[in-house]
């Protein structure tokens, strides 16, 4: 009955001190409410004692314990039966806009940009469980990998399909990676639109100017985010394709226009990031994590259940055996 049992009014419990007038009271007056009777011997009474005069202070028991039960009462002790409902607002719909050119292949991140960043990014994809998520991927030019879907297992499946395979022309078109993502999200109808764009270059092919691509983000009021990938300085990177088809590697300069990918974050209101290494990477996109974060409305419902009542009743009981036997079996000597 009283586990997990909390008190409403748990100040009242210092009431309980008053139980320790109440004992002194009882051993001072106690030897006074006595009638004495002197006599020369007891000899002839024996050594034995009645039973009732043995179990006398039962009924300061009774008194101390009908005092506690009462304390406990005032201070309303109480179960609490607590339920939840959890109300998720809409999720957030994410285009992550990926660059697929031929540089991704660079070796700066093991075993490289592209297998790196593929990794990464599906563990944001299963830490985004109430959001929907589309793929853009853009080298010369841009298309959708994947759109806004809230199936997870679908956009995995599509992201570790990313490969460079010369299908669409090298290059790297900013202005058209961004440009397509703000087509996948224009329509949709979420609180919160975001754009993570990943590049590791500069702006060189198609033909949306990057700053175009910026204002319409604004206009539809799609946050982007900006990541710079790529380690400082030079990096082993493609430099040309072998008779036999495989790339040939060569030391590169590694180039980003950290400039323009600055502007279309602040503009839009998003965040330029710059990863250097795998470590970084993940770091950022943990971060993005945190920051675009969907709200989850909980509602909590208490039902108090009073335990006060059977404590008032046993006291009450108490009182009453202890004033019956008072004035019955000791009433002649108490």
């Amino acid at each position: 009955m009283f586990q997990e049992v909390i008190f409403a009014n748990p100040s009242y419990l210092w009431l309980m001190l008053i139980i320790i007038p109440c004992i002194m009271w009882y051993l001072i007056m106690n030897n006074k409410s006595q009638a004495i009777l002197k006599i020369s011997s007891t000899k002839g009474f024996g050594n034995r004692f009645s039973f009732w005069s043995k179990i006398r202070p039962i009924l300061l028991v009774f008194r101390v314990v009908a005092i506690i039960l009462l304390v406990l009462a005032i201070a309303r002790p109480q179960t609490v039966d607590i339920s939840t409902k959890t109300k998720m607002n809409k999720g957030i719909d994410i285009v992550m806009a990926i660059d697929v050119s031929s540089s991704m292949l660079a070796q700066d991140l093991k075993p490289n940009r592209l297998s790196a960043l593929k990794k990464v990014a599906s563990n944001f994809i299963d830490d985004r469980i109430n959001d929907r998520i589309g793929l853009v991927v853009y080298a010369g030019e841009s298309y959708t990998k994947t759109p806004i879907t809230s199936d997870k297992g679908i956009v995995k499946k599509s992201l570790l399909d990313i490969f460079y395979d010369g299908v669409i022309e090298d290059g790297t078109a900013i202005g058209m990676g961004l440009a397509t993502s703000v087509n996948r999200l224009k329509e949709s109808m979420s609180k919160s639109k975001v754009i993570i764009l990943l590049t590791d270059g500069v702006n060189n092919s198609g033909f949306i100017d990057p700053k175009i691509a910026t204002e319409l983000a604004i206009e539809y009021k799609i946050k982007t985010y900006t990541i710079g990938l790529g380690s400082n300085g030079n990096a082993r990177a493609p430099i040309g394709i072998l008779p036999n088809g495989e790339f040939q590697y060569g030391i590169t300069k590694v180039e980003i226009d950290e400039d323009l990918l600055k502007e279309i974050a602040k503009n839009t209101g998003g965040i330029y990031f710059r990863a250097t290494d795998v470590k970084r990477l993940q770091d950022i996109y943990n971060e993005i994590n945190k920051l675009e974060k969907t709200e989850i409305e909980e509602i909590k419902y208490y039902n108090y259940n009073e335990k006060y009542r059977i404590l008032v009743l046993i006291a009450f009981l108490l009182l009453i055996f202890e004033w019956i036997i008072k004035n019955t079996i000791y009433k002649s000597f108490i």
